[in-house]
């Protein structure tokens, strides 16, 4: 694998592939095909499309300074505390593992955040109490059933029991934001050929139900996804602009933050299709203020 480079011609060729609109899965599967390794291949399209991405956007901003202007304040985030690279955070009453970090989205995946025990209890409490899952109406402000959208879930409001108060209290102090700032913990239920197709959680500033959604804690800022069930096959979160997909492995989370609501945050990402089995998470999405 260390013999194969990526030249000049392949990093031109990728650019090529962008500017005719294929999808990076596509570019990286045309490379695979023709025998370039999967960490070689994935390690030149980030490196080459970031450049490129960034070449487009200072060569717009030069020719057209309103763009700047025009794009978002950041917003300050939640952030897990990881200076020196730990191999271990603590979460008040347990020691989560640090599996995986990415700085460009803030990604990081964390394991041991929940046990079997509190795995299996979310999943009974929640599960007399599912519906077909719903989205925001930005056009509205309220929720709608979304096609993109095909699991099954419920809500537990912030607080609403002792299992419910002792998670909420752990991603917390995980990631370091206010309990108050959480949005209610959501859970989700996948059955074979359910998904969620690559969306944003931030609200769209452009939608003109947003400023009815906004009055409720302001911005999203961050999401946690915890796995509570694990499917046989698929099912994992996939993060569409890095190449990016997360095992859903039982009792493990993912956990990313968005300074802005702009795609150039990169948080672009889904629930992949059930293959087998029936994959079961819970969401913790964080508001920029107290959510009420």
């Amino acid at each position: 694998m260390s013999s194969q480079q990526a030249t000049p011609e392949l990093k031109k060729w990728i650019v090529e592939q962008a500017q005719a609109g294929h999808k990076p899965e596509v570019v990286l599967k045309t490379m695979l095909d023709s025998g370039w390794h999967k960490e070689v291949a994935i390690a030149a399209m980030e490196s080459t499309l970031q450049v490129h991405l960034d070449q487009q956007v200072a060569s717009a901003a030069a020719a057209v300074p309103e763009v700047a202007a025009e794009m978002p304040a950041a917003l300050a985030v939640p952030d897990p505390i990881l200076d020196g690279s730990p191999l271990y955070l603590d979460a008040g009453d347990r020691q989560v593992c640090v599996l995986q970090t990415m700085l460009s989205p803030r990604v990081v995946v964390f394991g041991n955040v929940l046990s079997d025990e509190e795995c299996d209890q979310l999943i009974e409490l929640a599960r007399p109490r599912l519906a077909r899952s719903l989205t925001v109406e930005t056009k509205t402000g309220g929720e709608e059933i979304h096609a993109d959208r095909t699991s099954s879930g419920m809500f537990f409001q912030r607080g609403e029991n002792d299992l419910v108060k002792l998670i909420e209290a752990r991603l917390a102090r995980l990631v370091n934001w206010p309990l108050e700032n959480g949005e209610g913990l959501q859970i989700l239920c996948y059955q074979p050929g359910a998904q969620y197709k690559p969306h944003y959680d931030y609200f769209d500033p452009k939608e003109p139900g947003t400023p009815t959604i906004l009055k409720r804690g302001g911005q999203r800022v961050g999401t946690v996804v915890m796995y509570l069930g694990e499917p046989e096959q698929g099912g994992a979160t996939t993060f569409p602009d890095v190449s990016l997909e997360v095992a859903p492995k039982r009792g493990n989370a993912v956990f990313f933050s968005y300074d802005r609501p702009h795609p150039t945050t990169k948080t672009l990402h889904g629930g992949a299709p059930v293959i087998a089995g029936e994959k079961w998470i819970a969401t913790k999405w964080m508001r920029e203020r107290r959510f009420d």
